[in-house]
C-alpha cells in the first residue's frame, strides 16, 4: 500500500501541476483581452495567494471593497492561477495575476499602493512583506475564538482591523509586547451591513434553519466539523418537519481531508433532493453560491460549527446554536462568547429540533445574544461598521501623507536589485 500510495501522491502532483499551467495560460489570455490597468491608478491592494479552494476569505471583502475603493480605488494581487481565474470570474474587483516575485515588483512599482489588506496568513504574505513605504494591515476572513484569531503572526503586519473588545482581549492574553492600542484598530463587521441578495424560495410560514458546518479539521485539536456527529440527525429532523425549511451551506474543503466526512456531505445533499421531490413546497436549500450574507439574515435559527460562521451569525444579532465538538482534543476557548453559547450536543432528531425551538423562543437566551452582539461587535446598527472601516482607512491614509512628507527625499532601497526566492 505505501508504494501504491506514493504512486498516488505522484500522480496528484502532476495533476495539480497540470490544471495549474492550464489556468496560467486562461488567466493570461483573458487579461490580454481587457484594458491595461492605468498607471498610479490604485491605492489599495489586496494580496491573495491562494487558490480557488480558498476564495471564501476574499469574497466576503467584495462588497466592503467596492464601496471603498469609490474613495480609493482598489486592485486585487493574485499570486495563484487558479485564484485569479476565479476572481476573474467573479468580477468584483480588478485583478493584477502576479504569480512571480518579479511579476510582482513589476506592477507595484507602476502603482501608487499606500495600503497592502491581507485577508490570511499564507506564507507567500512575506514576499510581499518586503516593500515599505506603504501599510501592510491584516483584515482576516472572519472573527471567531479559533487558535487561528491570536496566532504570533499579527506582528507581522503594521496594523490589525479587529472586530472589537472582545478581539482586542483575545489578543491581549495571547500576544506578548503588542502594542494593541497603536496597532489594532476596531472596525465590527462591515460585511453584515451588505447581507442581502435573492432568496431561493418562496418565503412562507416555515421557520427557516440554517446548518452551516465547517470542514473536519486537519489536526484533532481543530476536529469542529458537525456533518457526521450532528449534522444528519439534523437534517433528518428538519427535513421531516413540515414547520421548517432546511438552508444547508457547507464549508466549501468538506471532505477534503476525511473520505467519509465528504460521504455525509454528499448524503444530506441526496436528502435535500429526495425531500424537495417529494414535496415541492418545501423548498430545502443547498447552497454552494459564492454570495454569503443573505443566509445569515433570513434564518430564525442558525446551527453553526465553531468556525468564523459564529461570530458571522452573531453580527446578524439573531439566534444560534453552536454544535459541541465531540473529539476531546478540539480546543474550545471559554473566555469568550463559546462560554457562553447556547450548546447543541448530538442527539437524536426529535432532540435536535427541540433545541432549535427552544433557542429561538427562549427570552434568557435572546438577552445573553444581545450582550455578546455588544461585545464582540460594538454598534451593529445599518452602516456603523462600513464607516468605522472607512475612518480607519482614511486614518492610514493620513499617516501614510506624513510619513511621506519625511521620508520622501530618502534613498528608495525598493528600486535597489536584490536576489528573491520566487518559490
Amino acid at each position: 500500500m505505501g508504494a501504491l500510495g506514493d504512486v498516488r501522491k505522484v500522480l496528484a502532483l502532476v495533476e495539480k501541476a497540470v490544471a495549474n499551467r492550464r489556468a496560467v495560460g486562461d488567466v493570461r489570455r483573458r487579461l490580454r483581452s481587457e484594458p491595461r490597468h492605468p498607471s498610479d491608478h490604485y491605492r489599495i491592494a489586496v494580496y491573495f495567494a491562494d487558490g480557488d479552494v480558498n476564495m471564501y476569505q476574499i469574497r466576503q471583502w467584495y462588497k466592503p471593497l467596492q464601496l471603498l475603493s469609490k474613495a480609493w480605488p482598489v486592485v486585487v494581487l493574485s499570486r495563484n492561477p487558479t485564484g485569479a481565474r476565479a476572481l476573474i470570474d467573479d468580477g468584483s474587483l480588478p485583478v493584477a495575476f502576479v504569480p512571480t516575485v518579479r511579476d510582482l515588483e513589476s506592477y507595484i512599482f507602476t502603482q501608487d499602493l499606500r495600503i497592502v489588506l491581507y485577508v490570511n496568513q499564507n506564507t507567500r504574505n512575506f514576499q510581499m512583506f518586503r516593500y515599505g513605504h506603504r501599510w501592510h494591515v491584516f483584515i482576516n476572513h472572519g472573527e471567531s475564538d479559533k487558535m487561528y484569531m491570536t496566532t504570533n503572526q499579527f506582528k507581522a503586519y503594521d496594523y490589525a482591523l479587529i472586530a472589537g473588545d472582545a478581539a482586542r482581549a483575545r489578543l491581549a492574553r495571547v500576544l506578548w509586547k503588542y502594542d494593541l492600542d497603536s496597532r489594532t484598530i476596531a472596525i465590527g463587521r462591515p460585511q453584515a451591513d451588505h447581507f442581502s441578495g435573492d432568496l431561493p424560495y418562496t418565503p412562507d410560514d416555515r421557520v427557516v434553519v440554517l446548518y452551516a458546518p465547517t470542514w473536519e479539521g486537519d489536526r484533532p485539536s481543530a476536529f469542529y466539523g458537525s456533518i457526521r456527529s450532528h449534522g444528519e440527525d439534523l437534517v433528518r429532523a428538519v427535513l421531516a418537519s413540515p414547520d421548517h425549511r432546511l438552508l444547508y451551506r457547507p464549508h466549501p474543503r468538506s471532505g477534503v481531508v476525511d473520505a467519509d466526512y465528504g460521504a455525509a456531505h454528499r448524503r444530506i445533499v441526496a436528502a435535500i433532493e429526495a425531500a424537495n421531490a417529494a414535496d415541492r413546497t418545501a423548498q430545502h436549500v443547498f447552497d454552494d453560491g459564492p454570495d454569503l450574507g443573505w443566509q445569515l439574515a433570513v434564518a430564525e435559527v442558525a446551527v453553526v460549527d465553531i468556525s468564523a460562521m459564529v461570530y458571522d451569525r452573531l453580527a446578524a444579532g439573531l439566534p444560534l446554536l453552536v454544535t459541541r465538538p465531540i473529539e476531546p482534543e478540539a480546543t474550545v476557548d471559554t473566555g469568550g462568547y463559546l462560554a457562553d453559547a447556547e450548546w447543541l450536543d448530538p442527539g437524536t432528531p426529535a432532540q435536535l429540533l427541540a433545541a432549535v425551538e427552544r433557542v429561538r423562543t427562549d427570552p434568557d437566551a435572546v438577552a445573553r445574544l444581545e450582550h455578546w452582539v455588544r461585545h464582540y461587535f460594538g454598534d451593529t446598527s445599518p452602516g456603523a461598521a462600513s464607516a468605522r472601516f472607512h475612518d480607519a482607512v482614511a486614518r492610514m491614509m493620513l499617516e501614510w501623507d506624513r510619513w511621506h512628507a519625511v521620508t520622501a527625499d530618502a534613498p528608495d532601497d525598493e528600486a535597489e536589485e536584490a536576489e528573491l526566492d520566487e518559490e
